[in-house]
């Protein structure tokens, strides 16, 4: 039965879509601290280049400012390396997600016929239709796309010659996740959990 077989890839899907997300938050949740280290350091580097250094007694010392400075970008080159693997973390559930949303997506393209225009659009009173559930795959895939793009775009514009704005990282990253705030994932998950207890329910009702 077509509907059956749906039901089931979106159960499939829901399950690792769940370990994906834990997998996404643990990730997302090692920015805020790396950021923070980065704006840090950019203040110190800033504080650094303000400083008259020939009108100090740290001015007998000729080469100390250039290894400051050296020893500076390899602290943060050592953060944005430390990123950019948090960074890999979100592209691997971005592109997890993608494929499993592009499997059942396939899945029910092939058994569309079977089903019937009807069946997809078919809600109950606490039931929302399979064409709701699989508008919500297609919210999850997005979210994570959007959201990995952003995060590879604010890694981009990092540099040791902007460093205020380095030093307005924290700020950046804040202003990115509250534009991603609402939790497509939970509430997708939770479409679909409602969704395959109807089919559940339909598939054990008697005549069915």
């Amino acid at each position: 039965m077509a509907a059956a077989a749906v039901a089931a890839a979106l159960r499939q899907w829901a399950a690792a879509a769940a370990r994906q997300d834990a997998a996404w938050r643990a990730a997302l949740a090692g920015w805020a601290p790396l950021l923070g280290s980065l704006a840090g350091l950019a203040a110190q580097m800033r504080a650094a280049q303000r400083l008259a250094w020939g009108g100090s007694s740290l001015g007998a010392f000729s080469d100390l400012r250039a290894r400051l400075w050296r020893k500076q970008r390899g602290a943060a080159e050592a953060l944005l390396e430390q990123l950019g693997s948090r960074r890999a973390e979100l592209r691997a559930v971005r592109d997890a997600v993608g494929a499993g949303v592009a499997a059942v997506l396939r899945l029910y393209e092939e058994r569309a016929a079977e089903l019937g225009l009807a069946a997809a659009l078919r809600r109950g009173p606490r039931c929302p239709s399979l064409a709701d559930a699989l508008e919500g795959l297609q919210d999850v895939e997005r979210y994570y796309r959007h959201l990995y793009l952003e995060s590879k775009l604010l890694l981009l514009r990092i540099s040791c010659d902007s460093l205020a704005d380095m030093e307005a990282l924290p700020q950046s990253w804040e202003r990115i996740l509250e534009r991603y705030k609402e939790d497509v994932v939970q509430d997708t998950l939770l479409k679909i959990s409602l969704f395959v207890d109807n089919q559940r329910e339909l598939c054990c009702s008697p005549g069915s």
